[in-house]
């Protein structure tokens, strides 16, 4: 699966992609609000997972590549998380401190969101986001999304944005 936009291609996670998401993953910025840097051996579970997701036919992550320079910059896509008693699918995004505040996250997210309900038919995604990380509360934001609520994950307190998929029809006149 392949999703473009203008500068921006989102493909499936390949296995060649170990290093340079170990690179990424390794940044402590590309990292910031979550759990520190990942070793080498970390980022290898985090790529067998979505890999794995992948081969049962799960949405996933996809990688995030800058037409510019062909490069892998970060990833986009779907993460799988049980929250406060019910399944969850998430709009997760990180992409490389060079390409922060150029709308890359937005135009990447948005394509992963138009993707989740006009071709996943998904009832609804959310996005979790720490309250101090405010350039990804605008990126969910520019997605349509609002605060649902706000819980606790992984220790760190969370706001959860969503949106459903009769919410993003409505705003395309098309509900």
């Amino acid at each position: 699966m392949v999703l473009e936009t203008s500068r921006l291609i989102l493909r499936s996670f390949q296995k060649e992609d170990l290093g340079r998401l170990a690179e990424l993953m390794a940044n402590r910025d590309f990292m910031r609000f979550s759990l520190g840097p990942y070793t080498r051996e970390q980022t290898q579970g985090v790529l067998q997972k979505f890999l794995s997701w992948n081969q049962a036919g799960l949405p996933s992550q996809f990688a995030v590549i800058f037409r510019g320079s062909n490069e892998l910059i970060g990833y986009c896509g779907f993460l799988h998380w049980h929250l406060d008693g019910a399944d969850e699918i998430e709009i997760g995004y990180r992409l490389h401190p060079d390409y922060w505040n150029r709308g890359l996250a937005s135009e990447a997210a948005q394509a992963v969101r138009d993707h989740a309900f006009r071709d996943l038919r998904l009832p609804k995604v959310i996005s979790l986001i720490h309250p101090d990380n405010v350039p990804s509360r605008r990126v969910a934001e520019k997605n349509g999304m609002t605060i649902e609520r706000e819980t606790v994950f992984r220790g760190f307190p969370t706001q959860v944005f969503a949106i459903t998929r009769e919410q993003w029809l409505a705003e395309r006149g098309a509900g």
